[in-house]
């Protein structure tokens, strides 16, 4: 596909998303990412950032496609714009958290027990413990952190020894999909 024909296509593909076509989101993703995760690299300075940057952008995209109207540009320009400002709220939010030291993270006790054991005294047959279940373990640890015990996601950063950005993608993915399972 040439570039002068991109524009249309990425135009015919957001309005086909807009309708719930999954093809065309994938689609898309196909024709976009790596272009996106280029603007979005030179914005957080990271691959792995990034790459997190753009699947959240996509999330958006499937979720406000019906927000798109061609009468204002196109869509190419729509969908750089959720990537650069995805891109430039995680880097004013990563400037707000607070990095915790070990002497506060031994302060705030064994949260990660205490979230563990929340999650094994729900009673089975509880709709939110099968759904739970069906996260990942990393995703699952972080919610409940987050969820059970109050931390912040940068006190969960630090408990879980990953960065920042990583495990405010895990919360967010995993409580989407707790809402889908939930719903």
């Amino acid at each position: 596909m040439t570039d002068t024909a991109a524009p249309m296509a990425v135009d015919s593909l957001v309005l086909a998303i807009a309708d719930g076509d999954k093809s065309a989101l994938e689609e898309l993703f196909r024709l976009e990412a790596g272009r996106l995760i280029a603007v979005a690299r030179r914005i957080v300075r990271r691959p792995d950032l990034a790459e997190e940057v753009v699947q959240d952008a996509f999330v958006a995209i499937w979720q406000r496609a019906g927000q798109y109207d061609p009468k204002y540009g196109q869509a190419r320009g729509w969908i750089t714009r959720i990537v650069r400002n995805r891109a430039l709220n995680l880097l004013r939010d990563s400037g707000r958290v607070d990095h915790v030291d070990g002497e506060t993270l031994d302060a705030m006790g064994d949260r990660v027990g205490e979230a563990n054991t929340a999650y094994e005294l729900m009673p089975e047959r509880h709709a939110l413990k099968g759904c739970l279940a069906q996260l990942d373990a990393t995703k699952r640890k972080a919610i409940l952190l987050c969820y059970v015990t109050g931390l912040t996601h940068g006190e969960v950063a630090a408990k879980l020894d990953a960065p920042l950005g990583t495990v405010k993608a895990w919360i967010r993915r995993g409580m989407i999909a707790l809402q889908e399972c939930l719903g």
